[in-house]
């Protein structure tokens, strides 16, 4: 059966942009974590080597 007002199609649009925003965040939070983890992981290294050379 079609839809000769559009409606379905312009849902259907909806949920998938509402879709790609979330996958969006989701891949900013976890960009955000794997930054965060490097940098601590730097700093830990930095401190073992600043420690270890004197």
């Amino acid at each position: 059966m079609t839809d000769p007002t559009g409606e379905s199609k312009e849902r259907n649009r909806e949920i998938a942009a509402n879709e790609s925003a979330r996958q969006n965040v989701s891949a900013i939070r976890l960009s955000t974590w794997a930054i965060a983890v490097a940098v601590i992981i730097g700093i830990a290294v930095f401190g073992w080597v600043f420690v270890h050379h004197r």
